[in-house]
């Protein structure tokens, strides 16, 4: 399930330096995720956290990232509490582990897919699988 709520509109001014090709590729997928149930924008881990806390096991929301090098985190609530993955963009991609794609919705749609036959181990995961 998803937590929702509408997002700020408006690009985020906080993005590095793009070329054309990839700013392209993030205001498209941008304006896609303003659009979703479940980008929160500007939310801090702890905040995301504290809300998904109160939520079902497999609820998760995408939220701007507090880290530097990244431009969205996924956030899920697991069976041992709610964590936060990074999902990078590079050369015009976005990435979460394995999974790449050069829409943040569809790279979700993808990792949905990808993790009901064979789930996702992170780190931050303390050895649970997200399926």
């Amino acid at each position: 399930s998803i937590l929702p709520s509408p997002a700020p509109p408006g690009l985020p001014d906080r993005f590095r330096m793009f070329r054309s090709c990839e700013w392209e590729v993030l205001e498209r997928s941008l304006n896609i995720l303003q659009a979703s149930d479940f980008y929160w924008g500007p939310l801090s881990v702890g905040e995301a956290h504290a809300k998904l806390q109160r939520e079902p096991v497999g609820t998760y929301l995408v939220r701007d990232s507090s880290q530097g090098n990244c431009l969205f985190s996924l956030s899920v609530r697991m069976p041992t509490g709610p964590i936060s993955l990074r999902i990078s963009f590079q050369e015009g991609y976005f990435r979460l582990k394995n999974w790449f794609s050069d829409c943040v919705v569809r790279l979700l749609e993808l990792v949905v897919a990808g993790t009901r036959n064979n789930p996702l181990h992170f780190d931050e995961m303390g050895g649970t699988p997200l399926v």
